[in-house]
Order: structure tokens, then C-alpha cells, then sequence
């Protein structure tokens, strides 16, 4: 089947690096975040400058302790106390500044990231949207994103920092007394390391709440975009019994991810009253034995200190967390990073301007590998300016036809040619720039009236639109307008008609000027009225390119030059329009007798 795969081997490499550990987030680290230099010098700086003054605030309090037990003179303790006061304020000063700078920093590239995989499924082919709800795609390009928002801001920085502070803590420790610098070593590597084994247990929990997510957001997208359907057809009590189901599911693996979290907090809630314990024992030992020349300030220096380690233990703790988190989440958007289209990118050959032949080699396609075949053994040539009416009935193939002339699919046999060159030879930009198709499904974005018309093509001067509408028949609608393009329309077009709506549609695609344009049953949300109306309009647009209209009614076909009717994918009949019509053996001749209708049904 053509579509959205993984390049041989990297399945399992990309699932081995997903889940391995240290080299995928050094790969995302180097990617992303180390390319925001002067944020982390800053960063940096304020976290050094926090560390420095959490490590001297102690020492000041013990000489004020000390101080105060002996005959020091009050000059001195004022001093002490303005100087931690002082530094007290400072250290908070740089603690705001070293959030702000993180969460910069976080924000700027998780947005990167956010950008790249919006990028990445839009290039994705038709296949693999067809397998992935809208609510799924979501929740994987932000949410999986949300989750890695604390790696990316903070943990690398943060990281490093704690663990600074908790060496030089030890230090200072190992200042003081070697028995209590070596007490407190044991406790923060014991602490560390039940903290981790623990953390080992979570990370598959995590994991399956965010795939159990995404599929909740992508039911709760789908069901919101049918709600007219759902409510019309009396199916709102099977969608919210899918709902419950879901929400049942969800819960338990919610509690067991949840517990995880719990059972890491409760630990370290234990292993700093351990830490508390082990800084009072050996300190009550020291003093009793009067080894160490132990001071009270000094006793408060240990006491502070194993206080403060709690911190960057507690810190480090959270921030595992935040990597066990960002597990699942790396491994999801890993996997859809990996995610290949085969519709890839051509050579470049050229493809000029001005109207496309088209010609379709013995083109056999089907959907899915192993299925039977949408078209099968497909031969046609179209000419420059020529334009083919394409009828059958529904499932004969006719949309599939334009599906692949825009490559969103490529044949499995045989090839699509435009102006000899097979389109696989074209850049996929560069070939639906030139190739243009109008549906009767139409997607009005929340936008100007400008940007809808020109999906924001800055190029295209507003007179060339006005002059558009006006050769659509809306130029009346434009002039009621009340901020002119600058109008902003609704998400789904809600403030248009359907009729409306469609010739927006229209006037998108030949402010284009492509070459060869698709219509594919455009009119048929079209009243009789409108449809008449546009007629002349159309052929004034369609002069000098090449058209393909797949047929709904049989007066739309009336200005094409060649007749192609499909059915079950063969071709049934091709032909000149005006020989066809003039033999009353064809079946062309025979549904212009009794109605298109009637001979397709």
C-alpha cells in the first residue's frame, strides 16, 4: 500500500532510541535546546549566582549564632543580620529572573518542536490521515509536546544546578566534620538511588495514559464535529456510553500512574526524616564525645545544611518525574517523527505554465495492498486546453482518478503523466500549484475573506480578488462586505450560504492560475440558479487550461471535449464528446436519452 510507513529498519531504531534513554535526549537537547545559547548563559549565571548565596546564608547565620553566645560586639550581629537580609532578597531576585529566563526558554522551543510536527503531518500522505483522528494528531503535536515543556525549560540547567548545590553542600559538610560530610554522602546516594529504582516502575504507566488520551481527544473531536449527525440520528447515547467507557478505562490507569507519583513522594518524604535523623545522631555523637570542636552555630550549620539538601534531592526527585513524564511523551513524538511518507518529493523536473496535457499509462491503484483495485489497467490521453467529462457511478473510481493526479496517492502500476513527464519527476509543491481541484466538501478557515481566498498568498494583489468575485457572480456579496477582505469569516464558513460558500471555492483555486484544474462535482451544493449563473463565468476561467469535471449533472459536462465513463474501475467508454453523443450504441448517447440519473443508478 502507498503510504505513510517507516523507512526500513528505522521502526526499530526508532523505537530503540525512543526508549534509550540518554541518547535520544542528548539528540533533542542538541536540537533544540543548546541552539538557545545565550538563554542558557543566562540562565546559567542566575542559577550559579542562587547556588553561591544559598551556600553562604548558612555560614552567616552560624558567625551571627556564635557571635551572639560570646562577648561580640552588637556592630558585628547587625552587620551578620543586614548581610543575610541582603542576601536573602537577592537570592529571590534571582530566583524570578531564572524562572522567567526558563520559562523563555522552554516556551521557545517547545514551539519549535510544535512547528516541526505540524510541519511533519502535513507532509504525511492521505493513508495516514485516514488512520488518525484529528483529536489524536492534537494531542500529540501539544500535549505530548506540554509534557516535555520541563524537560526542554529546565531539566538539563536544573539539573546541573542541584547537583552543584548538593556537592557543594557536601563539601561544606566534609568542611565542618569528615563523620558528618561522609553520613550525609550516604544518605544522598541512598536517597537518589531508591528515588530512581522507583521511577523505573513508572515510565510504561505514563506512557499508556498518553496514548490512552489521545484516543479520548480524537473520539471527543470526532463526536463534536458530527454532533449535527449524532443528535439527527438519535446516537447521542451511544457516544456518551463510548464516553463512559472511556472515562472507566481511563481511571484505574490514571490511579496506577498516579500512585506511582505518590509512592515516589511518600519516599522522599521518608528519606529526608532519615537525612534529619542521621545529621542529629552523629552531631549528638560529636558533641557528647567532644570530637570535631563542635560550636552550636555550628550544629545549626549541619542542621541548615541537611535542611537545604532536602532541596536539590527534592528538585532532582521532581524533576525525574518530569523525565518520566516526558518518557511516554518523547517516545510518542519520536515515533510520529519517524513516521515516512512515500509520497515523496520528485527530482524537480519542469512543469510549465499555461495549460497541462494529461495522460494516464495502463494505471492500476488500489487503496490498500492486497484489495481489489480502484482503477485497473487505465489508459487515456487529454490535450493541452481540452476538457473531460469523467462519469460512472458512485465507486467506479472518479474521485480516486483525481486523488492521484495531486498525488495523494501513487499508483501501484503504471504511471500519470503531465505534459509527458510523469508526475513523480515533480516537486509536490510545485505540482499542486499547478494542478488545482474544487470538491463539493469545502473548508472555510477562521479567517479574512482575503486569507481564505488566497490561504495567505501575500502575493496576490486585492484587485485581482475583487475582479475575481466579480466574474463569480459575488461582487454583490463582496460590496456588502462590511470591512471589505479584511471581513473575518466564521470556522466551517457558518455565515455563508452553501452556494456561497462553493464559489469561494472557485475563486480560490483560479487565483491560482493553475494549469489543470479538477472539478470534482463542485456544483452539486449549488441551486439550479446558481449553477446557471456561474456558467458563463466559468468558461471565461477555464479558457486556456486544461479541465477534468467528474459529472454530477449531465448539463456540466456539456462544454467538455472528451467523455471518459468509468465502472468498477475500468474504463468503459472514452471518446469525443459530440461522436459519442451522435452514436446511439454508446452509452453516453443512451444516458443523454434517459438521464444521467437513471442510467447510473
Amino acid at each position: 500500500m502507498e503510504g505513510s510507513v517507516r523507512v526500513p529498519g528505522e521502526q526499530k531504531k526508532g523505537r530503540k532510541r525512543a526508549g534509550g534513554g540518554w541518547a535520544v535526549y542528548k539528540e533533542m537537547l542538541l536540537h533544540y535546546v543548546f541552539p538557545q545559547k545565550r538563554l542558557l548563559i543566562r540562565l546559567s549565571i542566575l542559577l550559579l549566582l542562587s547556588i553561591g548565596l544559598q551556600l553562604v546564608n548558612p555560614q552567616i547565620i552560624r558567625y551571627f549564632i556564635d557571635t551572639a553566645q560570646g562577648d561580640g560586639n552588637l556592630s558585628a550581629l547587625y552587620y551578620a543580620g543586614g548581610f543575610f537580609i541582603l542576601f536573602s532578597l537577592l537570592q529571590q531576585g534571582i530566583s524570578v529572573a531564572a524562572s522567567y529566563f526558563s520559562e523563555n526558554l522552554g516556551w521557545t522551543t517547545t514551539n519549535k518542536l510544535r512547528a516541526e510536527l505540524a510541519e511533519h503531518c502535513l507532509s504525511l500522505d492521505m493513508s495516514f490521515h485516514k488512520t488518525q483522528t484529528s483529536g489524536a494528531l492534537i494531542e500529540r503535536v501539544d500535549g505530548d509536546v506540554n509534557a516535555l515543556a520541563n524537560f526542554f525549560s529546565s531539566f538539563i540547567i536544573h539539573l546541573a544546578g542541584n547537583l552543584v548545590l548538593m556537592l557543594g553542600i557536601l563539601v561544606l559538610l566534609y568542611r565542618e566534620n569528615v563523620w558528618i560530610g561522609l553520613a550525609m554522602t550516604l544518605f544522598v546516594v541512598g536517597a537518589v538511588y531508591v528515588i530512581q529504582w522507583i521511577r523505573r516502575y513508572s515510565v510504561q504507566l505514563w506512557k499508556r495514559w498518553r496514548e490512552m488520551t489521545a484516543e479520548f481527544y480524537g473520539f471527543i473531536g470526532e463526536h463534536l464535529e458530527g454532533t449535527e449527525d449524532t443528535r439527527a440520528n438519535g446516537a447521542a447515547g451511544y457516544v456518551m456510553n463510548r464516553f463512559y467507557d472511556f472515562t472507566r478505562r481511563m481511571l484505574p490507569l490514571r490511579l496506577r500512574a498516579f500512585l506511582g507519583f505518590a509512592t515516589m513522594w511518600s519516599t522522599t518524604i521518608l528519606v529526608f526524616a532519615l537525612g534529619n535523623a542521621v545529621a542529629f545522631l552523629v552531631c549528638a555523637w560529636l558533641w557528647k564525645s567532644g570530637q570535631g570542636g563542635l560550636t552550636i552555630g555550628s550544629i545549626y550549620l549541619v542542621f541548615y545544611y541537611t535542611e537545604l539538601l532536602a532541596k536539590p534531592i527534592e528538585k532532582i526527585r521532581t524533576q525525574l518525574e518530569d523525565l518520566q513524564k516526558a518518557d511516554a511523551s518523547l517516545i510518542r513524538v519520536r515515533e510520529l517523527l519517524a513516521t515516512k511518507s512515500k509520497i515523496q518529493d520528485g527530482p524537480g523536473a519542469n512543469l510549465p505554465d499555461g495549460p497541462l496535457s494529461v495522460e494516464f499509462r495502463d494505471l492500476e491503484f488500489a487503496y490498500e495492498e492486497g484489495s481489489r483495485n480502484t482503477l485497473h489497467r487505465l489508459q487515456l490521453k487529454l490535450e493541452p486546453g481540452q476538457t473531460l467529462g469523467l462519469l460512472g457511478r458512485t465507486g467506479s473510481g472518479k474521485t480516486t482518478l483525481a486523488r492521484l493526479l495531486l498525488r495523494f496517492y501513487d499508483p501501484q502500476k503504471g504511471g500519470v503523466h503531465l505534459n509527458g513527464t510523469d508526475i513523480r519527476d515533480f516537486k509536490l509543491h510545485e505540482l499542486r500549484r499547478k494542478v488545482a481541484m474544487v470538491t463539493q466538501n469545502i473548508e472555510i478557515l477562521e479567517g479574512t475573506v482575503r486569507d481564505n481566498l488566497t490561504l495567505f498568498d501575500s502575493s496576490i494583489p486585492d484587485n485581482r480578488i475583487s475582479a475575481v468575485l466579480h466574474e463569480l457572480g459575488l461582487g454583490a456579496w463582496h460590496d456588502t462586505l462590511p470591512e471589505g477582505l479584511d471581513t473575518v469569516l466564521a470556522s466551517g464558513g457558518g455565515s455563508l450560504s452553501a452556494g456561497e460558500a462553493q464559489l469561494l471555492a472557485f475563486a480560490r483555486v483560479f487565483l491560482t492560475n493553475p494549469g489543470l484544474v479538477i472539478l470534482d462535482e463542485a456544483s452539486s451544493r449549488l441551486d439550479p440558479m446558481t449553477e446557471a449563473r456561474i456558467e458563463a463565468a466559468i468558461s471565461r476561467l477555464l479558457e486556456e487550461k486544461t479541465c477534468i469535471i467528474i459529472a454530477h449533472r449531465l448539463a456540466t459536462v456539456q462544454r467538455a471535449d472528451r467523455i471518459l465513463i468509468l465502472e468498477n474501475g475500468q474504463m468503459l467508454e472514452s471518446g469525443e464528446r459530440e461522436q459519442l453523443a451522435a452514436d446511439p450504441k454508446s452509452r453516453f448517447s443512451r444516458m443523454l436519452a434517459v438521464g444521467m440519473e437513471e442510467v447510473l443508478a
